[in-house]
């Protein structure tokens, strides 16, 4: 019988190949992985799709393509590698089936509506939030043109012409929402937490 110390020592790729050895009757090299990653993914599927109450049931819908894809996976990447593709994939079709018409924020006509900016009743009691509470406040403030894009390059690594392909978008508008991403979020950040808003480079 595994050991679950020696599970726990096991690296991913090591799970994975007694995962496919073991057969449908021992799924203990699977709870492992999803013990080591179930966190992380279900963070980023919060951020993404911008509802807590959604989050855990995607989280746990990722795992389950992932177990049911196993034979996929062929290692050229790792495996964190490769359940964070899964998860930006499914988070992405989440937010595809739930979208409504929304303003595009890229559009100048729009881009200094007042409907756009977070709104000053939200801010209450931030003063008692810790850094990550803040972090998704500002998140959660975020449009979903700028804040998916941002999540996929700053926290999952995507290069931008992976983000491009994933969204269907040019590799010039990813470039762009990124940027203003980052400076949306810095000034969103600052206003939080009380600090004085911060102009970038490009806004000189």
């Amino acid at each position: 019988m595994t050991d679950r110390t020696e599970l726990n020592r096991a690296s991913d790729e090591e799970l994975v190949r007694r995962l496919r050895e073991a057969g449908q009757g021992d799924l203990r090299a699977f709870d492992t992985l999803v013990r080591r990653h179930e966190r992380k993914v279900a963070t980023n599927c919060r951020y993404i799709s911008g509802s807590s109450s959604d989050a855990p049931d995607l989280t746990q819908e990722v795992f389950v393509k992932a177990f049911f894809a196993l034979h996929r996976f062929e290692g050229r990447s790792s495996f964190a590698t490769w359940i964070q593709r899964i998860k930006t994939n499914h988070c992405i079709n989440y937010l595809n089936k739930k979208r409504h018409p929304t303003v595009d924020v890229d559009d100048p006509v729009y881009s200094g509506e007042a409907e756009l900016s977070i709104k000053p009743d939200a801010l209450a009691n931030l003063d008692r939030m810790d850094q990550r509470a803040v972090i998704r406040a500002v998140l959660d403030g975020m449009s979903e043109t700028l804040r998916v894009p941002l999540i996929m390059r700053d926290m999952d690594g995507f290069s931008y012409q992976e983000i491009a392909d994933e969204l269907g978008i040019g590799l010039s508008a990813v470039k762009m929402r990124i940027a203003r991403g980052r400076d949306d979020f810095r000034s969103r950040f600052a206003e939080l937490k009380g600090e004085p808003p911060k102009t970038s480079p490009s806004a000189a």
